[in-house]
């Protein structure tokens, strides 16, 4: 994935102004992004199959016939949604990544990054790749399954690095981190303890693993 990370030249700044700029990536087509934007709150407010096109042309004040000028389909629409917000909690992560050297902290970074990704810079993209199965979108489901092991090779580095024993499964080790994070949606209530706190809470319950406890 070709991503662009202006963020990282601001190593002085703190993980919150990074993660903030991060998230306001020059963008070509302002209609299209409008579009996108509503695609992607719609589907996590009412469902992808709940939303039609005309639903999402209205939000953004364009006449229905319209929306077909920038997207063929709804399952077209869905597949930019879930490539947008791939993208952009993917620059959340790196960004967040590079500012650590320990293999431990980058995990719990990475970690940080997608948590805030999923209750705050991006939750409506968020929630839509992970409410909105693959298997649920006729015709596009290997296209949304590509996007998500891409973004997830991210974390399946991340793990390979770390110094685990031997005897410890990497790959249900990277789905079992994942599934907590994803699974945030329905417990995390804002206002409660800062993703990062929430992150170091997991990584800690993993480092156990190290120990081979």
């Amino acid at each position: 994935m070709n991503i662009e990370n202006p963020d990282l030249r601001q190593a002085g700044n703190t993980m919150a102004d990074e993660i903030q700029t991060a998230g306001r990536m020059p963008r070509q087509d302002n209609r299209r992004d409008r579009l996108l934007d509503a695609a992607a709150r719609l589907f996590c407010q009412r469902g992808y199959h709940a939303t039609s096109m005309r639903d999402i042309a209205k939000a953004v004040d364009m006449l229905s016939g319209s929306i077909y000028y920038h997207f063929n389909s709804k399952q077209e629409m869905l597949l930019a949604v879930y490539a947008e917000g791939a993208r952009r909690i993917g620059v959340l992560v790196e960004v967040a990544v590079a500012r650590e050297t320990d293999p431990w902290k980058r995990l719990e970074a990475a970690s940080a990054a997608h948590l805030n990704a999923l209750s705050v810079t991006h939750r409506d993209y968020a929630q839509v790749m992970i409410r909105t199965l693959p298997q649920e979108a006729d015709g596009i489901g290997a296209r949304l399954r590509d996007i998500r092991r891409d973004y997830e090779a991210k974390f399946r580095r991340l793990i390979d690095e770390l110094p685990l024993p031997p005897d410890v499964d990497r790959h249900y080790l990277r789905l079992m981190l994942i599934g907590a994070l994803n699974w945030s949606h329905v417990w995390y209530k804002p206002g409660g303890d800062r993703p990062e706190t929430v992150a170091k809470a997991f990584i800690q319950t993993l480092r156990r693993a190290e120990n081979g406890i």
